[in-house]
């Protein structure tokens, strides 16, 4: 259930500010996960209440009428990422980096990931340790030591 949508390799031009998700935000996240065809949590209502669901909302977009735009979002269940996805559109902005950076920062410890192969390359550019995880249909498991930083 984790991770597919992050997928990208710049830096920090993301015009993108992180942030907990809010309850209002609970239908945006379940939209971008669904879009990214991620699993999304049965309990991800409680997990956004729970602060532990984070979002990325496009800056560009302050002021209109329903608020800043959802852009990403990244749901943790105790220093693991449940699941991570950026619009398509922005994938190349650093908006996935940001929001898995943020993540790491609020977290004790090691972060992980359980991944597909076709998002490797997102996850070793932030410079997650990546192995095989046996036999759980060929995904891969990636961690991020505490004192690695994303950004380089």
């Amino acid at each position: 259930m984790t991770g597919e949508g992050g997928g990208d390799r710049d830096g920090d031009d993301t015009a993108a500010s992180i942030r907990p998700a809010r309850d209002d935000d609970d239908d945006a996240v379940r939209r971008l996960l669904d879009a990214a065809m991620l699993s999304v949590p049965d309990d991800l209502a409680e997990r956004v209440a729970g602060g532990d669901a984070l979002v990325a909302v496009d800056d560009d977009t302050t002021g209109e009428a329903e608020g800043p735009a959802v852009i990403g979002a990244i749901v943790l269940d105790d220093g693991h990422i449940d699941a991570v996805a950026v619009r398509k559109r922005r994938r190349a902005d650093g908006v996935g980096t940001a929001i898995v950076a943020a993540a790491a920062e609020r977290t004790d410890g090691s972060l992980t990931a359980t991944f597909r192969p076709g998002v490797r390359p997102f996850y070793e550019s932030l410079r997650f340790e990546i192995e095989t995880c046996g036999e759980r249909d060929g995904r891969l498991l990636g961690t991020l030591p505490a004192d690695r930083d994303v950004r380089r």
